[in-house]
């Protein structure tokens, strides 16, 4: 070989081991890409999720940051029973639930009545507001929580807070006065008790005008209103306008909503209301860009929680929630019925402790399920016309009654149009096995374990659009059999 050969072939060598630089630095370009998009997508909602958490961790100076009333001994091993003392594990620095955990959430509305020494020169000097700032008022909302990571299900059971208990030295009253009366803990026992023993981990209480503040942080929430509602009692500086239908609400406004109680199902329709309030907020909230958000959300609402989760579990708790999202929801009431309408005598809330104790071995792991009413004949069916098309629930009554469902009836409380694509059959009672039957029979629609259905009902059906398309289908059948 020459030495002309011999430098050209040590040139073609130098080349194909050291290529273009252009290409290399594109080549760079798309496996760095490449490793982010992998990253972005597995890791992404994690990052977020990390990022607040060190921003959290940073603000905040105790394991129990948002705690404000100190627990007695006592009450901390309520708290603490069973072994049950902590929930949550750290996995790659991001905690996570790692079992089951029950928590006792309550929402307290404040009077000014209410506040041992509160006045306005207080407010004026400090910048406390009794009313927003403080937790010594009834429980206007009660709620058992369960984030459980086996069913990655979060389950919320709202008890009614007319509902009547027996307490030891003091007789006969109702269960929304437990907290403000002895804390707590003693609310969590009372609770616990009335619905057979079930364990309770944790509790959180929160003043109701700090969830307006903290909706207002977070932009307002959207919402379906399901009637007109208007009401205003001066001595309280209550006043609520709202109408119905889907509709985006300020902090006051949802507030309205929450409290509002002056028609024929009283409590009980606020409770639905609540729910439906607690699970659009979760839904809203459950993003990256709110979860980045936790130190300045944290900084709103601090004065208006008081809550024995440790930092740890918040997180947890944030990240579980996140990672399940809405689907993973159930919504559930205790069952009971008033004793009377409260115009002769105290009106209370009477449990049912048969269905309570399905209830709880279904959706809380705590006992065992007794012997529950499936037969159709027997079954109380509501239906809600969202549609709104002539005869349509007619027809589908005609269907039922076909079927062996004799307890049919048409609920004429629901006035608005929701317009609602899919048919949703609603286990009021918490069977979704009732609600599976109906919904495989018809042929159409979703299950939904949840409580926003008809009070007294088995099942609730609302109806939607899927079910004029099943009902023309099946028009088209028998024509062309005929």
């Amino acid at each position: 070989m020459s030495k002309v050969e011999a430098r050209k072939t040590d040139r073609q060598h130098r080349k194909s081991n050291n290529p273009n630089p252009q290409m290399v630095r594109r080549q760079h370009t798309k496996k760095r890409s490449r490793v982010a998009l992998w990253l972005w997508l597995g890791l992404g909602s994690i990052g977020a999720f990390s990022a607040a958490a060190g921003a959290f961790l940073a603000v905040s100076l105790t394991s129990a940051p948002l705690q404000q009333r100190t627990l007695s001994a006592a009450d901390e091993a309520f708290f603490k029973q069973n072994g049950r003392e902590a929930f949550s594990r750290n996995l790659l620095q991001v905690p996570e639930v790692s079992q089951p955990v029950n928590i006792l959430l309550l929402g307290i509305k404040t009077n000014i009545s209410d506040v041992k020494n509160s006045n306005g020169k207080e407010r004026k000097k400090t910048g406390y507001d009794a009313e927003v700032d403080s937790l010594d008022g009834l429980s206007d909302t009660i709620m058992l929580l369960r984030f459980d990571p086996m069913t990655k299900r979060t389950t919320f059971m709202g008890i009614p807070r007319d509902t009547k208990i027996e307490r030891t030295g003091r007789g006969t009253e109702k269960i929304n006065a437990v907290d403000q009366e002895s804390g707590p803990a003693a609310a969590a026992l009372e609770v616990s008790k009335i619905l057979g023993g079930v364990k309770i981990d944790r509790y959180i209480r929160v003043n109701n005008l700090g969830v307006a503040k903290l909706v207002d942080e977070l932009g307002g929430v959207t919402v379906t209103v399901p009637k007109d509602i208007k009401y205003q009692d001066d001595s309280q500086h209550f006043y609520v306008n709202l109408k119905a239908g889907k509709q985006h609400l300020d902090g006051m406004k949802l507030l309205g909503l929450l409290r509002y109680r002056h028609d024929a199902n009283g409590d009980i329709g606020r409770m639905q209301r609540q729910q439906m309030v607690v699970k659009a907020l979760l839904e809203q909230s459950l993003n990256p860009m709110t979860i980045t958000r936790i130190p300045q959300l944290f900084t709103v609402i601090q004065h208006q929680v008081d809550t024995n989760l440790t930092v740890e579990e918040l997180l947890a708790l944030g990240g579980f929630s996140m990672q399940n999202g809405k689907s993973k929801m159930q919504m559930l009431m205790m069952p009971g019925d008033y004793n009377g309408d409260g115009k002769h005598g105290t009106s209370y809330w009477l449990a049912d402790q048969k269905g309570i104790q399905n209830m709880m071995a279904r959706y809380f792991d705590h006992g065992q399920i007794s012997l529950e009413q499936t037969n159709a004949e027997n079954l109380r069916v509501n239906i809600q016309d969202t549609s709104h098309f002539p005869d349509a629930t007619a027809r589908l009554i005609k269907r039922l009654n076909k079927a062996g469902y004799q307890n049919v009836h048409l609920d004429n409380n629901l006035k608005i149009k929701e317009d609602l694509p899919t048919t949703q059959f609603i286990a009021q009672k918490g069977n979704p096995i009732v609600a599976e039957g109906l919904a495989s029979l018809l042929g159409f629609g979703e299950v939904k374990v949840d409580s926003s259905g008809s009070l007294y009902s088995d099942v609730t059906i609302k109806l939607g659009r899927d079910w004029l398309q099943k009902e023309q289908d099946y028009k088209s059948l028998n024509q062309t059999v005929n």
